[in-house]
């Protein structure tokens, strides 16, 4: 047995053991014998021994360094879910706090005791002075500190080692006392939110939220209930077909609510380990390279405690969840588009109906608003009347003060020669001038005051004539939208005719066929031509049912087309138009004209 513990089985015969008797007798062995050199071995086994064990440090080594190069891959994978994650989390915090502020702003109490409403804001204002007073107290010290550390810093590479070591013991000093009030504020912040929680439930705000558990209703839309259909057996009909749709949908709805209901919400977890769970699986989607590794990676840090089985059987009821709910959308999206497919189709009916309705009184419509427009008209006709009478009034007017103003003048010039004295005439100069001005003013507004009257009066003409072009456009409008209908109901009514008489010639009586009958004389025939007692061979052989040379000839119309032909004119647009306008000798009968159109 070796030093490792291993046998050596050497297997020996008979004549192997004479053959090694003789040659130790003859002294054979004894000259080819070597003593053993133990140290020389002991110290070749030592050197294979320290190799083997660098062998195995390096590897080790190896080891943990690729343990660590995937650790690190892994941290460098993570960090980016995470950098991509922040973005998300702070739209998310930005949107909740936004529906947060919506639904304190549009909640309203229900009835007069109810006073939590009022509190609830007020305890708002409260909790966003103390976030302020927070941060100022915990947050801005700590970014203080930060700054102060780095500046610190900065001057330590700048000026080298020569601050001492009590100045740094200071603080370090300070450093973990922030540290402590820090762990101190987090613990208090976690105590009160988990207290907070517990004080938003006992305060049941879901009362004032809608309700979302049954989000199909039996109700009919306003626009069929409020329409003013006029047959009431359509609406009602219409109101059956909106409640058997409902009650379809809501058994559906039921049923996957009662199974949802039968599930437990947080699958069999506490309620922080499930959102833990939702929060871990939500942050790794399909895009994210290796998301499956990553994901289990990450849930089986963030539960230590858990089996990987029970992670991926959570896993698995939370997806079953998430279909439910995914199903209960589905079926509600599907009730909104035949809701909405029914009430396009029930608008329709409804506008069909009341078309006919709406014709009869139409007629009576147009009447009343030309009523109206002629009403207005006549009463523009008296506007523009008065101030036709105005503007005469005021010609008058400044035709008398123009009248005034020359008789003036002239008792002015007979005053000034009768007048001797430079007083008297600087005073009339005075009174002259301020009687000009006066009467320049008063005729400048006069003169305004009537171009304005002529430039409101000739827009409103023109807007008058504008109005009536407008109104006869429409009236002409609306006399080709009848005609044209009634254009479309003759042809209508002509392919109606058409479809009837091909009906009546699918469904005609026809003769079965007899070719003796067919090929035989008919019995006219044969009555006439048995009472025929001699054949008169100077009667004609056919009868000539049509017009003679002497009628063709005496058509005015074939001696005008022949002299035309003689012409060589018969291809011009003169020779359409001559024989357009020659009437035959004699007219054809009325009942040979055809009244269809083409």
């Amino acid at each position: 047995m070796n030093a490792g513990g291993q046998t050596f089985i050497t297997s020996s015969r008979a004549e192997d053991l004479d053959k090694l008797t003789t040659r130790l007798k003859n002294g054979l062995f004894r000259s080819h014998y070597k003593p053993a050199e133990y140290e020389k071995v002991q110290a070749l086994v030592d050197a294979k021994r320290l190799e083997t064990m660098a062998i195995g440090k390096r590897v080790n080594r190896t080891r943990c360094v690729a343990k660590e190069i995937k650790e690190c891959d892994i941290l460098r994978q993570h960090r980016q879910v995470w950098s991509r994650e922040c973005p998300r989390l702070q739209k998310a915090e930005v949107k909740t706090e936004s529906e947060m502020r919506d639904f304190i702003e549009n909640i309203r109490p229900l009835g007069i005791e109810d006073t939590a409403i009022f509190s609830l804001k007020d305890y708002e204002v409260c909790l966003e002075r103390d976030r302020k007073a927070f941060l100022m107290g915990t947050v801005a010290p700590l970014h203080q500190l930060k700054e102060d550390l780095c500046f610190r810093l900065e001057q330590e590479q700048h000026q080298g080692n020569g601050t001492p070591q009590s100045n740094w013991e200071q603080v370090q000093h300070q450093v973990n006392m922030v540290k402590d009030q820090q762990d101190f504020i987090t613990a208090k912040l976690q105590e009160e939110y988990y207290d907070l929680q517990e004080e938003v439930t006992d305060l049941t705000l879901e009362k004032y939220l809608p309700t979302l558990d049954s989000p199909v209703k039996d109700d009919i839309p306003a626009e069929v209930l409020e329409s003013d259909c006029p047959y009431p057996e359509l609406k009602e009909s219409l109101i059956q077909i909106f409640h058997s749709l409902s009650e379809i949908h809501n058994a559906r709805l039921q049923c996957l609510h009662e199974h949802l209901k039968r599930a437990d919400k947080y699958c069999g977890w506490s309620p922080d380990d499930h959102l833990r769970f939702h929060f871990t699986l939500s942050q790794y989607t399909q895009d994210v390279p290796n998301y499956r590794a990553l994901c289990l990676h990450m849930l089986q840090k963030v539960f230590p405690e858990k089996a990987k089985h029970d992670l991926m059987e959570h896993e698995r009821a939370l997806a079953r969840q998430r279909f439910t709910q995914t199903q209960i959308k589905a079926l509600t999206l599907q009730w909104e588009q035949d809701q909405e497919e029914l009430l396009a189709k029930a608008l329709a009916t409804l506008q069909e109906a009341r078309d006919a309705y709406q014709e009869e009184l139409e007629l009576q419509r147009d009447r009343q608003h030309q009523q109206d427009i002629c009403f207005r008209l006549r009463e523009k006709l008296q506007q523009w009347r008065a101030h036709q009478e105005e503007v005469a009034e005021l010609q008058a007017a400044i035709a008398a003060r123009q009248q005034e103003e020359a008789e003036a003048i002239l008792k002015r010039e007979q005053e000034k020669e009768a007048a001797l004295r430079a007083h008297q005439k600087e005073k009339l100069r005075k009174f002259h001038l301020e009687q000009q001005r006066r009467r320049e003013e008063l005729e400048q507004r006069d003169q305004e005051r009537l171009a304005k009257l002529r430039s409101a009066m000739e827009e409103q003409g023109r807007q008058d004539r504008e109005r009536v072009r407008f109104r006869a456009e429409m009236l002409q409008r609306r006399q080709e939208a009848r005609e044209a209908c009634e254009l479309e109901r003759q042809r209508e009514e002509a392919e109606r005719h058409s479809r009837l008489e091909a009906l009546r010639n699918q469904v005609a009586v026809v003769a079965e066929s007899d070719a003796d009958r067919m090929m035989g004389g008919t019995q006219s025939w044969r009555h006439r031509y048995s009472t025929v007692t001699e054949f008169d061979i100077q009667r004609p052989l056919f009868g000539i049912h049509t017009y003679t040379d002497a009628q063709i000839v005496a058509d005015p119309r074939l001696r005008v087309e022949q002299a035309l032909r003689n012409a060589g004119l018969h291809h011009t647009q003169y020779a359409r138009e001559v024989l357009a306008n020659i009437k035959p000798p004699k007219l054809p009968r009325r009942d040979t004209k055809s009244e269809l159109q083409f």
